[in-house]
């Protein structure tokens, strides 16, 4: 696959739940090895739309994963291509770090089989690099909100899809972690050729690491350009009904609330 192939790619999306319309016709593509980060005020769709793709949330319109209409996938085939976070995961009660994580690995384990090393070393690796190696047999209930969000993560990346769909991953994290989580998505997308698609409020943090950014408002892609171009004191006074000011960093757009006097 070349960078050229669509990896995920929408066309005329719509979602109705409970009579209200959440999605309005997306059409999006999004190119292999991209990071596309979606935007928007409460209520956009941001979350819907990411349910969508993977087939969870029921949609008309097309969806298609590496040219295949994710409809007729299989779970055990989608699970090989796509990992995801959802915003608020289900702690199972008394599973502990390490069996958690090692789920990520179901769908390469053969049916009645058990993980092999290989898949041991995998977690291994995943749990280091997310700081999270002295917490294996820690329950999910213990923890923190911080050290949950990098374990949700951690299991992600252990499956080692060719798509990675983060919602809202660094919501419970601070600055410090935010970075650490975010700068290994980076470079395990650089080193692995991953395509990652997430959603994000932090629009300083999205300018700082999307290749693009899609803007939805009212269920509909309102802007869609590189963080510079989407990142705009117009649109987000349009769109979010925000007062800011965005500075260009030389890194990303810096967006900065401005005090009502």
């Amino acid at each position: 696959m070349t960078a050229a192939d669509p990896v995920i790619e929408t066309r005329d999306l719509r979602v109705e739940l409970g009579g209200n319309r959440i999605l309005d016709g997306v059409d999006l593509v999004v190119h292999a090895g991209e990071w596309v980060t979606v935007i928007g005020p409460n209520g956009a769709g941001k979350s819907t739309f990411l349910g969508a793709v993977t087939g969870l949330v029921p949609a008309t319109g097309d969806a298609y994963l590496l040219g295949r209409d994710v409809r007729r996938m299989r779970h055990r085939e989608r699970a090989r291509l796509v990992a995801s976070v959802a915003q608020s995961p289900v702690v199972p009660p008394g599973v502990t770090v390490l069996d958690y994580v090692l789920l990520g690995r179901t769908a390469h384990i053969p049916r009645f089989g058990r993980e092999s090393a290989a898949d041991l070393d995998v977690v291994h690796d995943v749990l280091v690099r997310l700081e999270l190696h002295a917490f294996t047999g820690r329950v999910l209930t213990t923890l923190s909100g911080g050290e949950l969000q990098r374990v949700f993560l951690a299991r992600a990346l252990a499956q080692q899809a060719r798509l990675l769909l983060l919602d809202e991953p660094t919501s419970a994290l601070d600055i410090g972690h935010q970075q650490e989580v975010l700068d290994l998505v980076d470079a395990l997308r650089r080193d692995h050729e991953l395509t990652v698609l997430t959603t994000m409020h932090d629009l300083s943090i999205t300018g700082a690491y999307a290749d693009r950014v899609v803007l939805l408002a009212g269920g509909r892609v309102v802007a869609d350009g590189t963080p510079r171009e989407v990142i705009t004191e117009a649109a987000l006074a349009t769109h979010y009904q925000a007062r800011v000011r965005v500075i260009d960093t030389g890194d990303g757009p810096l967006v900065v609330p401005i005090r009502a006097r």
